[in-house]
């Protein structure tokens, strides 16, 4: 289940990216030290629902459809509304890894991307060893571009190389 950035999900979205830190703390650190308290967390729901309204960045958040928990995020992000492009950047928790929720995450939010926001081309930047995030991106039709040379630098370690993937409305 597929759901806007709201104010209701601060205190869940402490609690995933805690539960999660491991997985996070590589490709997501500023998400994860922006959520490390509920207090925190306010804040950071407060600023996307904030950059949300303003069309600047939409956050979506996955939640698992029984019991509401926060179970990953989406991000359509770097948004350049000139030559119409964004990228995607997901997360998912790690119970939930493998079963498809983020390849259908990503389907419904290119979809979206491309029908309700008019983008033309969006982007994916993957480490190549992030195998599952690689074919969430192949599995949705995105191609492997080129290699971003020192394009990310995890917290403590030298700057990676990232594959950039990207997908073209055909429309």
């Amino acid at each position: 289940m597929i759901d806007s950035i709201h104010e209701k999900y601060a205190w869940r979205i402490c609690d995933f990216t805690i539960s999660n830190s491991d997985r996070l703390k590589r490709f997501f650190p500023k998400t994860l030290e922006q959520n490390l308290t509920p207090d925190l967390s306010d804040y950071f729901v407060e600023k996307k629902v904030k950059q949300f309204n303003k069309k600047e960045e939409f956050l979506f958040i996955l939640k698992e459809p029984e019991n509401r928990t926060v179970v990953g995020m989406v991000f359509i992000k770097n948004i350049d509304w000139e030559i119409k492009q964004a990228e995607l950047a997901y997360c998912i928790g790690y119970q939930y890894e493998g079963k498809g929720w983020t390849t259908q995450a990503v389907n419904t939010l290119s979809n979206h991307a491309f029908g309700s926001l008019g983008l033309t081309t969006l982007q994916i930047i993957v480490h190549k060893t992030n195998v599952g995030s690689v074919k969430v991106a192949q599995k949705n039709g995105y191609t492997w571009q080129r290699t971003l040379e020192n394009e990310h630098t995890p917290p403590g370690e030298n700057p990676l190389d990232m594959e950039l993937y990207e997908l073209y409305n055909e429309r």
